[in-house]
């Protein structure tokens, strides 16, 4: 019956007629229990996004392309980073299917040029991951995951170099964070983390004398450096350094918020509060954590 719901769906690309709500309902695919689902119902979503870009489809769909999709991209990869930040399962499926239709958005785009589509899309992701993983698809043998991803890592660095993979446009603490990683496990690394927080000491020293000079150039040159060892001492600790800095600017907007909610409620106007007053409504709003 799945089928000739996508075959319906497909025959309305070149002619494409009105659509009753009963109708659109036809398209929403069947789900399955968890253990019986094989990712069959993916053509249905194919065969929708098709039926948007087609003729008589969507006027802001047709209008897209591959840049201006790109912060709508970007935007649904964070609604999922904060679904499972939060923990919501719920939320996560929701956010998933936001992505994915980024992903066959994208695919139907590049097939209208000529370039790809979907199954070219998944056939690479197929193909790599059975090259990638000669343990469990060859003869291979690894005893743990360490060497795995030692394994993983050396022939990425054959094939495209030591810090592929990392894109420029990542959030910058996320980005040093991975090639930090990756440089390590290729032998680019201090010896314990000891050593790493020494460095962390160093660059603070380095960036206190640029401060001392006022050389603006400088001053953010060892701030960077700064930041990097911190990421590094994190990744020692086995601490994402994303997650950890999103905690807290979520406690430090959280206090905000209840310092002005304590400010208002005492009926007092937060920009002529000396800054022992707002210290004191700052250590009254941290208490109730």
């Amino acid at each position: 019956m799945g089928g000739l719901i996508v075959l319906d769906i497909q025959m309305n690309l070149t002619h494409p007629m009105p659509m009753t709500p009963n109708r659109f309902e036809e398209l929403i695919p069947p789900i399955h229990p968890l253990h019986a689902q094989k990712g069959e119902t993916l053509p249905h979503l194919v065969a929708i996004m098709q039926r948007l870009l087609g003729p008589g489809g969507c006027p802001w769909d047709r209008e897209q392309s591959f840049r201006t999709l790109r912060p709508y991209v970007l935007e649904e990869a964070h609604e999922v980073a904060e679904a499972i930040d939060r923990g919501d399962l719920q939320a996560l499926c929701e956010e998933l299917g936001d992505l994915l239709l980024q992903i066959v958005f994208q695919a139907e785009l590049a097939r209208k040029e000529g370039a790809f589509a979907i199954d070219d899309v998944i056939a690479a992701i197929s193909q790599k991951l059975i090259k990638r993983h000669p343990h469990v698809f060859g003869s291979e043998f690894y005893a743990n995951s360490k060497e795995v991803l030692e394994a993983w890592e050396r022939r990425k660095s054959k094939e495209k170099g030591i810090l592929s993979g990392v894109p420029q446009a990542m959030p910058a603490l996320l980005r040093a964070w991975r090639i930090s990683e990756k440089a390590a496990r290729l032998g680019f690394d201090w010896c314990s983390q000891q050593e790493v927080r020494s460095k962390i000491d160093e660059e603070l020293a380095e960036l206190d004398e640029a401060s001392k000079q006022n050389n603006k150039e400088l001053m953010e040159k060892e701030l960077g450096d700064l930041i990097f060892a911190i990421v590094n001492w994190a990744r020692w600790a086995e601490i994402d350094p994303e997650s950890a800095l999103r905690q807290a600017i979520s406690r430090f907007s959280k206090r905000v918020e209840r310092v002005e909610q304590k400010a208002k409620e005492q009926g007092m106007d937060l920009t002529s509060l000396s800054p022992s007053e707002l210290d004191a409504l700052w250590g009254k709003a941290k208490a109730e954590e």
